[in-house]
């Protein structure tokens, strides 16, 4: 049976003092010791103070590199995330500039009102952590610029009078409507809209699946020839296809073909919920590997995935991924029983139809494509 192997984005961190610290931490409760995630090394470290106020060392390095707290860690969003200390100081010249998150972000919303502040806190966690997992993936993590394609976050809300705020993605920029970070109105917004599963995580590795298909898949001729044998014809009328989906509802087969009724609107969103799903499983899987979880005894409601789900089985990593896959279905299942245990929904309420398999294969392809680069 598969089993989980050494993961590729760990999660599991340590304190100097040997004690678990964890991935929104910002000071150790044992020790007392100030905490920072370093994007460069992919994980959080303990820090001493440096040769000169506002600069600080990795515990146990004392002559090694120099960090600066990102401007935003007394901040609401709580950011933990390191800056270089060779890395420019911002305009005002002052010692603290935001880190590679928080530069990210190009419009904001008011921050400053209670509700908002819990919102931002919630937003950037969420945030982080996907990039945390996008730069350990080694796909391209960028700021956008008037010359350069990168990312650029609109965090937005609607107010009275004002043009609406709509979820999405366009040309690198990934707007979030703040309302999302409310649990109660987004709670709300899932039921209305009859969907298993609705989360900020979620919505961020959905819209980031945009991004990267322009990136990653747009411009390769031979990468977009599979898109369309795989996906289908991107090329169909995007705002039609989703006015018929929001007017009649995903096809009555859908669940054979498409891991989410959603994605059934356009290939584009096919990809773009097929890519949240990898992100997902591929996160989810190392978490439980850095933890030392093991599912091999677990038993199964399904026979394992074989061959015959495969895309292509004949390429480098084929094998790779088909044990990941396994050991994702005997975890999910013991997820969702501890999930029923304490009276909660699924944490996965989600199958993995045939036709997705091949997908999210070739979504594994491109990333370790990345990854080898």
């Amino acid at each position: 049976m598969p089993h989980l192997k050494s993961p590729v984005v760990r999660r599991v961190y340590k304190c100097q003092c040997g004690r678990p610290v964890f991935l929104r931490n910002t000071q150790c409760v044992n020790c007392g010791s100030q905490l920072g995630y370093e994007p460069g090394r992919l994980t959080m470290v303990a820090l001493t103070p440096g040769p000169a106020p506002a600069l600080w060392r990795i515990v146990g390095e004392s002559g090694g590199a120099l960090f600066r707290f990102c401007v935003n860690r007394q901040s609401a969003s709580a950011c933990n995330w390191l800056v270089a200390s060779h890395e420019p100081q911002d305009q005002l010249g002052h010692l603290e500039t935001p880190c590679l998150a928080c530069r990210l972000n190009r419009r904001m919303f008011d921050v400053h009102t209670p509700l908002n502040r819990h919102r931002w806190r919630e937003l950037e966690t969420a945030k982080r952590r996907l990039l945390s997992q996008l730069l350990a993936l080694r796909l391209p993590v960028e700021v956008k610029t008037p010359t350069h394609p990168g990312i650029a976050f609109d965090m937005l809300e609607q107010v009275p009078g004002g043009p609406p705020v709509m979820t999405g993605h366009f040309d690198g920029v990934i707007t979030l409507n703040v309302v999302e970070a409310d649990d109660a109105q987004r709670e709300a917004i899932r039921a209305a809209m009859g969907e298993p599963y609705r989360t900020l995580l979620g919505h961020f590795r959905h819209e980031i699946g945009h991004y990267y298909w322009d990136r990653l898949v747009r411009f390769d001729i031979v990468r977009l020839e599979h898109f369309r044998a795989l996906f289908g014809d991107e090329r169909m009328d995007y705002a039609k296809a989703l006015q018929q989906y929001y007017r009649d509802g995903p096809p009555p087969a859908w669940a054979a073909t498409y891991l989410s009724s959603y994605a059934s609107a356009h290939p584009w969103e096919d990809w773009a919920e097929t890519w949240s799903h990898y992100l997902h499983i591929v996160d989810t899987v190392d978490t439980a590997a850095s933890f030392g979880i093991a599912v091999d005894e677990t038993t199964t409601e399904s026979e394992p995935l074989d061959g015959n789900y495969l895309w292509r089985r004949d390429v480098a990593g084929a094998g790779e991924f088909l044990e990941m896959l396994n050991a994702w279905v005997q975890l999910t299942q013991v997820m969702n029983e501890l999930s029923r245990s304490m009276g909660q929904p699924d944490a996965y309420p989600f199958v993995l139809p045939f036709r997705a398999v091949a997908k999210l294969q070739f979504i594994h392809e491109i990333v370790i494509a990345q990854r080898s680069r």
